[in-house]
């Protein structure tokens, strides 16, 4: 593959259940707290309670309340977003003079969640249709294109948990292609009754705090939350004389086609996506200073994807920031890619929590204390069900 062109990225925003924005994220995570619990929000017949990463109402900016004519997916979205903007220096004017396009990766947010809505529905009555409104209204990036009036390309990519990351690279994708001025790139998806008893029904949610890599693992815990990155044009960024807090050196993807939910067991599939990455992004394993990994605490997943670690980028730092959050999954590798950022600004990586006991199978250990990192590139990366595999290459503002 042909050497792409970095992409500057000049802000970022997220919401999940380790903060309200990325700073506090940030915090909450070298600070080694998390604090997940039973659904707040839904509840239902098991006799086990689950634990899940919800996001506090209190997280929401007060300038977005409740509104019962959009999805919390959107919510999140918005939410992201706006501290994106904010922290990129940019104005509804001054994005309202530009083309700005929005990507956004979801899963939940894409599915009509309206059980009742349903329920009523098949007992042959007529139910309210504000629940179908609601859905027809909450495209997650139409949602964010609405609520700040752009004009843009706009897409909404569904692709299982790599949908974030794709997300990201297509959006940087359309930079390069001269498609629009600036972009607002990311992931946002919600918990819901749906996910929480599906994950349950295929027997890899572990009732206990999630342990990625760690050799007594017994699944994930799921969570929500959204993040966003404002991806601009050299001519943008220049003309606005605003510092860059990263790049997007390269995007790689492929799909094992093996299973429907386990990833090919040599790890074929994810091994071309980092390579295809970083020769997009022209980087040398020698380069990276440390691995954001999917990490869910699956047994399978942690499997292959600490093999392929310990194969391609043997010694390289490396940790799952599920702990902290849930598997937040469309947002999933969105919210890790604003992690990455915000590690590589610091210069170190937080302890991957919840680990504690080698595995034989995975052969290698992400890091179990906060840990300094040296070099200008790091790698964030997705697998999903269906065998899709997502990779960014990411590099620090100086670069």
């Amino acid at each position: 593959m042909s050497r792409s062109a970095p992409v500057a990225v000049t802000g970022a925003g997220c919401i999940c259940a380790a903060g309200a924005t990325l700073p506090g994220c940030v915090e909450s995570m070298f600070g080694g707290s998390r604090q997940p619990l039973p659904p707040v929000r839904f509840s239902t017949g098991h006799s086990v309670k689950y634990p899940v990463f919800e996001v506090p109402e209190e997280f929401f900016p007060p300038e977005l309340p409740e509104d019962e004519r959009l999805s919390r997916t959107s919510r999140l979205a918005i939410a992201a977003t706006m501290e994106a903007l904010g922290d990129a220096g940019l104005d509804l004017v001054q994005l309202r003079s530009m083309r700005v396009g929005v990507c956004i990766g979801t899963t939940v947010g894409s599915a009509m969640n309206n059980e009742e809505f349903y329920r009523e529905y098949r007992r042959g009555g007529r139910p309210d249709m504000s629940p179908i409104e609601r859905f027809l209204r909450s495209n997650p990036a139409a949602s964010v294109a609405r609520h700040f009036g752009l004009t843009g390309p706009v897409q909404t990519v569904v692709n299982a948990c790599a949908s974030g990351t794709d997300a990201i690279g297509v959006a940087a994708s359309w930079i390069r292609g001269g498609l629009c001025d600036i972009a607002l790139a990311g992931g946002a998806d919600e918990l819901c009754r749906v996910t929480y008893n599906g994950f349950i029904s295929l027997m890899i949610s572990s009732n206990e705090p999630v342990r990625p890599f760690d050799l007594d693992r017994k699944g994930l815990n799921l969570g929500e939350g959204a993040a966003v990155m404002v991806l601009e044009t050299d001519n943008v960024v220049e003309g606005r004389k605003r510092k860059k807090r990263s790049w997007v050196l390269g995007y790689g993807s492929s799909c094992d086609a093996y299973h429907l939910t386990a990833p090919k067991p040599d790890g074929a599939g994810l091994r071309q996506a980092i390579r295809e990455a970083m020769d997009a992004g022209g980087c040398k394993p020698d380069e990276i200073a440390f691995v954001n990994a999917h990490g869910t605490g699956t047994p399978d997943n942690d499997r292959v994807e600490g093999r392929v670690i310990a194969e391609i980028l043997p010694d390289i730092p490396f940790l799952s920031t599920k702990g902290f959050t849930g598997h937040t999954l469309g947002a999933a590798g969105a919210i890790e890619a604003a992690f990455t950022v915000a590690c590589l600004e610091a210069g170190r990586v937080p302890a991957s929590i919840g680990f504690e006991t080698t595995d034989p199978e995975v052969s290698a250990r992400p890091v179990t204390e906060t840990t300094t990192v040296n070099g200008g590139v790091a790698i964030s990366q997705s697998l999903a069900f269906g065998g899709n595999n997502a990779v960014i290459v990411l590099g620090k503002g100086e670069r």
